[in-house]
């Protein structure tokens, strides 16, 4: 067991620190462990108000926090933070990612190509078929499926996913343990054995309604789309689309009828510029996910060579452009163009834009060692 993960565990327990509360300790004190012992002018010059240190200080003297673990790895229940080289790599890119993940199941590499397919609890015949073509599509091309585990179309979309043999992800706004809503216990148990069930919440915390629309940041940053299938003008899936636009992530929103009030979210979006999804090739070709089964096979199959440790030297987080990678490695132009295009597909490296590229592996490294910061 990860000697510091308790330490992690211990600061998701405290109400008030999340993302950026726990990173200004981290910079403070440089590790979960000496920020989890620090004395309370010490938490306070770090930033943290006199509440919530008092929040800490009670934490601190009534849990035990190997216990806790014990606990978790009891009930299977796997603890997933910053420091890991398995916290999703796409949730890790958004402002704030959260800082632990508790998941029954399992994440895998095959999840860093995923859709989020989100709508109304209220959904119509139409919205059930739209649902089902889309993630059958989706599951049938190697993709997972993210969703909320809500009545409506998160049921659908996961119920299609699993039924296709393929990948879903059901992020909830309650402990891993606390399914909401309860007939869907038996539909989580089965998400966990083909894939995962998550939470930032720990173990324990019921269903609220505050906790659902923070969670929804998730759910768009574990994808690399978000499709709104239908949603009422004041909707928590319209609440994800709006994190997925600010993460970067491409939205669709399926059209509608123009007076059923199912449709109403979803033809706004499109109004505001989302693009409309007339057919699930819409997002596979958009997002160049038939090429996924093609990338896995590459990742795993191709190995690195001289080549690829020379562009590695030259790439990191700062976007490069391919003619100055040129000139950095002293390659031909040909041997740089065909090396990058096959990293590329191994997952390696992206293109940024305008023959711009970063190493991914860089990029992951340096959450790894700052703790996420």
């Amino acid at each position: 067991m990860n000697d510091l993960k308790p330490y992690w565990v211990g600061f998701n327990l405290v109400r008030g620190i999340g993302a950026q509360r726990l990173r200004a300790l981290l910079n403070a004190f440089g590790d979960v462990r000496t920020a989890w012992h620090a004395q309370p002018g010490e938490l306070m010059a770090a930033g943290l108000t006199s509440k919530i240190v008092q929040s800490l200080l009670q934490v601190r003297s009534s849990v035990d926090l190997e216990k806790v673990l014990q606990r978790l790895d009891k009930q299977g229940v796997t603890v997933l933070t910053w420091e890991d080289e398995t916290y999703p790599r796409l949730l890790r890119e958004i402002d704030q990612p959260p800082p632990v993940l508790y998941v029954r199941g399992e994440i895998s590499t095959a999840d860093e190509w995923a859709v989020g397919v989100v709508g109304t609890r209220r959904v119509t015949a139409y919205g059930r078929q739209v649902t089902e073509e889309l993630c059958a599509a989706l599951a049938g091309s190697g993709v997972t499926v993210v969703s909320g585990l809500a009545r409506g179309v998160d049921a659908i979309a996961h119920q299609t996913a699993l039924r296709c043999g393929g990948r879903t992800i059901a992020v909830l706004g309650s402990g891993v343990d606390r399914i909401y809503p309860p007939e869907h216990r038996r539909l989580a148990a089965q998400i966990a054995e083909s894939g995962a069930v998550i939470s930032d919440y720990p173990p324990g915390t019921a269903p609220d309604a505050a906790n659902f629309p923070p969670r929804n940041r998730i759910i768009s940053g574990l994808a690399r789309a978000v499709v709104v299938v239908e949603a009422g003008q004041v909707s928590g899936a319209l609440i994800t689309a709006s994190f997925a636009a600010e993460q970067g992530r491409d939205v669709f929103a399926v059209p509608g009828n123009i007076n059923a009030p199912q449709s109403k979210g979803t033809n706004d979006l499109i109004r505001q510029g989302a693009r409309p999804l007339l057919t699930p090739q819409d997002v596979l070709e958009t997002l160049n996910l038939e090429m996924v089964n093609e990338q896995r096979s590459a990742r795993s199959a191709l190995p690195a060579d001289a080549y690829e440790a020379k562009l590695y030297e030259v790439l990191g987080k700062e976007p490069l452009h391919i003619d100055e990678i040129r000139l950095q490695t002293n390659l031909p132009i040909e041997k740089v163009t065909a090396t990058l295009a096959l990293m590329e597909l191994k997952g390696m490296v992206r293109q940024v834009g305008g023959m711009h590229y970063i190493a991914v592996h860089e990029e992951q490294a340096e959450y790894n060692s700052l703790g996420g910061s």
